[in-house]
């Protein structure tokens, strides 16, 4: 990785798109520090010491708890292309515009940011309306006038980083909307390790201290390589074509595969998960209700905290907060269901073997048609588990050593495969550009 990019930089040109896209991220981290108008700073705080943001917080960089005019961040956006990803299977006339190449593709984008848009207005109107009305959040009280100012400072924060991240894909390195989303995630890490330094180093006996760099060192790469493995690992089917004559030549015959992913479904099971079982808590807030106060709402949304699950005091054997980790088993059922649901909206096997005995081609061993669509069926469900487990290992170490260990970070399992997803696709990026302008001077000389 390190030798791609010192070879990178080599390149004028694309030191001068690294250059781009390290200023557009400065102007994000800024954006993050901005105050939003008609919010009070000191009411912020106070409300959200109290409330657990979990991937919401490091997904927005922070700028959700200060409440800055980037506090919706890229979510809208994410949330939208989510939304019109699912309608695409439902709604035949975007089936349709999604085939339809470079211009479909050009109208989904033109539709997906119009609903974001529609969502960033709907969030901040909720936020503003919500706060306003409990917390004191808005200075001079819930009034027409702040909750116009909020949704139209919050809105047009999250088009600006739209916008933002697109100049990133068309004159900057990567994805700009991920470079964005990994940037803000990185972001909220330093303050983590600062906290697990004097928690767990800081003015411990030295051995403790060696124990405690090594298992969080040894856990941190352990992760990292687990998901490299994970996000990289394909099972692949092989396909047989047969042999045709076409006028006076012999052809067909080659041997190919049709890849599929162990992880079919990405990072999309864990954050539909995280967002849904912290959606009640977000929405509570509004409220002034909270996971700490001892009535039965405040009980169910403990269920749902991460940060209630596997709470064990190994010093007293105290296992009385123990069994708010049912929540737990419902984020792990919730990872599966997500799992194989979005995988089967966007994989459809009988098209694949449909597709397959048009152009001669066949699974050896298998009848083509609709034997054919069942084998890929039942490799895919086993495929599918398998990425299901993969994601459940990786979500739940950090919440293991959270509840048993008190080690306590806002980053988790989500967290570390995009980030590991982002920057292997990054880098690929960057290697094809280097052998693309290879290539150019090979043919220029």
């Amino acid at each position: 990785m390190f030798k791609t990019f010192r070879n990178a930089l080599k390149i004028k040109e694309i030191r001068t798109k690294l250059l781009y896209t390290l200023v557009a991220l400065v102007i994000v981290r800024l954006g993050t520090l901005l105050p939003a108008p008609a919010i009070s700073r000191e009411a912020v705080e106070q409300v959200f010491s109290n409330i657990n943001l979990g991937f919401l917080g490091h997904l927005t960089g922070g700028s959700f708890s200060r409440m800055s005019i980037f506090a919706l961040s890229i979510s809208p956006y994410i949330s939208a292309s989510i939304i019109l990803q699912l309608l695409t299977i439902a709604i035949p006339k975007l089936e349709e515009m999604q085939k339809e190449g470079e211009d479909g593709r050009q109208k989904m984008e033109q539709i997906t940011r119009y609903m974001a848009i529609g969502l960033a207005v709907i969030e901040s109107a909720a936020m503003a309306i919500g706060f306003g009305s409990s917390s004191g959040i808005l200075e001079g009280g819930l009034t027409f006038t702040n909750v116009v100012l909020v949704v139209a400072s919050f809105t047009a924060g999250s088009a600006f980083l739209m916008w933002l991240g697109e100049r990133i894909t068309d004159r900057g390195i990567g994805n700009g909307i991920s470079i964005i989303l990994l940037f803000n995630i990185v972001s909220t890490m330093p303050a983590d390790f600062i906290n697990l330094y004097y928690q767990f180093v800081y003015g411990q006996p030295v051995w403790k201290a060696i124990i405690a760099v090594v298992v969080t060192l040894a856990v941190i790469i352990f992760t990292i390589v687990f998901v490299i493995i994970l996000q990289d690992a394909e099972r692949k089917i092989p396909v047989q074509y047969a042999k045709k004559v076409q006028g006076r030549k012999m052809v067909g015959g080659q041997t190919s595969h049709i890849p599929l992913k162990v992880n079919t479904a990405g990072v999309i099971p864990v954050i539909f998960t995280s967002s849904l079982m912290s959606f009640p808590g977000v929405i509570a807030s509004f409220f002034g209700v909270y996971p700490a106060r001892a009535y039965v709402i405040p009980k169910i949304l403990k269920v749902l905290d991460q940060s209630s699950w596997l709470n064990i005091n190994f010093k007293n054997f105290d296992f009385g907060e123990f069994k708010y980790s049912i929540g737990l088993l419902i984020y792990i059922g919730f990872i599966i269901f997500f799992a194989y649901f979005y995988t089967s909206i966007t994989f459809n096997p009988i098209e694949i073997a449909n597709n397959m005995k048009k152009q001669g081609g066949f699974i050896p061993g298998i009848r083509p048609g609709k034997p054919t669509s069942d084998y890929l069926n039942k490799v895919l469900n086993r495929v599918i588990f398998i990425g299901a487990v993969g994601l459940i290992i990786v979500s739940v170490i950090p919440i293991f050593f959270s509840g048993a260990f008190g080690a306590h970070v806002s980053f988790g399992g989500t967290s570390i495969i995009i980030i590991v997803g982002v920057i292997i696709e990054t880098i690929k990026e960057v290697e094809s550009q280097m052998l693309v302008r290879h290539y150019k001077g090979f043919l220029s000389d």
